[in-house]
């Protein structure tokens, strides 16, 4: 049982709709702050937790975490009996790893691709757009899940990413891409967070994070 409080920090229009996602796979109760770009995500009090002044972030007693991968793997420790991370060890913690990690070199093709600024793959975390892609495609094609028999952390930041550029046209509609991210989207879970955030859309400013 959480003892301690966790306070999450976060915008509708941002990556933090994936963090928000974990919290309520985890079931576990948080505090909501929700900040504006430009004004309250760059002011002293958020700086002191994120000195990048972006979201989503947590509080969890005075363990302060940023960055989404971070986030979800963080949170899905602290409740163990929902099984959202393999067990430290088995060949399916180490997948589990992996492709939460592989989400790092897809954004960075992603903004390369969005910037026209695609590097030497020699140079690249991505390499070639081709070879990630293929990869990618190679793991979740007729997959419901990536590390293991059930759902984890990992199913759900790739399929969250993957929903993600996809709606931006970022990523190519192959089927296995949208297979995977539509699969995901429909647990109770992503329905109630997709709620939350929505309902407070109005009242924040556009931007990205």
């Amino acid at each position: 049982m959480l003892t301690t409080s966790l306070t999450f920090y976060t915008h509708p229009m941002s990556r933090g709709r994936v963090a928000r996602w974990m919290l309520e796979e985890t079931g576990l109760p948080y505090e909501t702050v929700l900040l504006d770009y430009g004004s309250t995500m760059k002011a002293p009090d958020y700086l002191a937790i994120n000195p990048m002044g972006k979201v989503p972030a947590i509080r969890h007693g005075g363990a302060v975490v940023t960055e989404v991968a971070a986030i979800v793997m963080y949170l899905a420790d602290l409740v163990p009996e929902k099984h959202l991370a393999p067990p430290v060890g088995t060949p399916e913690r180490g997948a589990y790893y992996r492709w939460i990690a592989f989400m790092g070199p897809l954004e960075q093709l992603m903004v390369a691709k969005v910037t026209g600024q695609l590097a030497d793959p020699k140079m690249a975390g991505y390499g070639t757009e081709a070879d990630l892609l293929d990869t990618l495609e190679g793991a979740v094609k007729d997959r419901t899940h990536l590390a293991g028999a059930h759902f984890t952390a990992a199913d759900l930041l790739v399929s969250a990413y993957i929903g993600w550029y996809l709606q931006f046209k970022l990523l190519p509609a192959r089927p296995a891409f949208a297979r995977f991210a539509e699969l995901h989207s429909q647990r109770p879970a992503a329905q109630r967070a997709n709620q939350i955030d929505d309902a407070l859309l109005p009242a924040q400013a556009p931007g990205a994070a």
